[in-house]
């Protein structure tokens, strides 16, 4: 079976970059206590929701701003709702925080 050099080179490629992978594993640094690793992922998860809340509060404030230009009183109401949605989501660990009074 004859291989053209496109896909010998391909392969040698392709072999290097896994043997540099097998050969020089990453260091991670990871702490022993488990509740900081939780703590960790609880605030990145938090950070993800809280973004997602600014970009409905973005677009509730963008829909009411429309809404008002050509008068329709469903898309001001959609927009007052999802603007209340942004604000609900976006201080959703706070709010958590005063409910369990953590």
């Amino acid at each position: 079976m004859k291989m053209s050099k496109k896909i010998k080179r391909t392969i040698a490629v392709y072999s290097v970059l896994v043997l540099i992978i097998a050969l020089f594993p990453l260091s991670v640094y990871a702490t022993n206590d488990p509740l900081t690793v939780v703590n960790n992922l609880s605030d990145f998860i938090f950070g993800l929701i809280r973004a997602i809340g600014m970009i409905l509060l973005g677009f509730g404030i963008v829909q009411i701003g429309l809404s008002l230009k050509s008068h329709d009183p469903s898309q001001r109401a959609n927009g007052f709702l999802t603007l209340a949605g942004g604000v609900i989501i976006t201080f959703a660990k706070e709010i958590l925080t005063l409910i369990t009074g953590g």
